[in-house]
């Protein structure tokens, strides 16, 4: 059974909730990793972001089943 959360008198499906959180921790996480130079030891930083939020996204939406 698919998760819905309350907020204001309206239902928000689950996963929009954990996409709004993934980007959140997303752009600190790219935050921090910019600032201490963590992508000069990746290939591909933009292919790195969107594999990093595919990982979190994929992982912290298997909590909610």
């Amino acid at each position: 059974m698919p998760i819905e959360f309350a907020f204001g008198g309206s239902l928000f499906p689950g996963l929009l909730v954990l996409f709004c959180v993934v980007c959140v921790l997303l752009w600190v996480l790219d935050a921090v990793a910019g600032r201490r130079g963590w992508y000069r030891h990746v290939w591909h930083p933009s292919l790195f972001r969107v594999a990093l939020f595919v990982c979190l996204f994929g992982g912290f939406g298997l909590l909610l089943f």
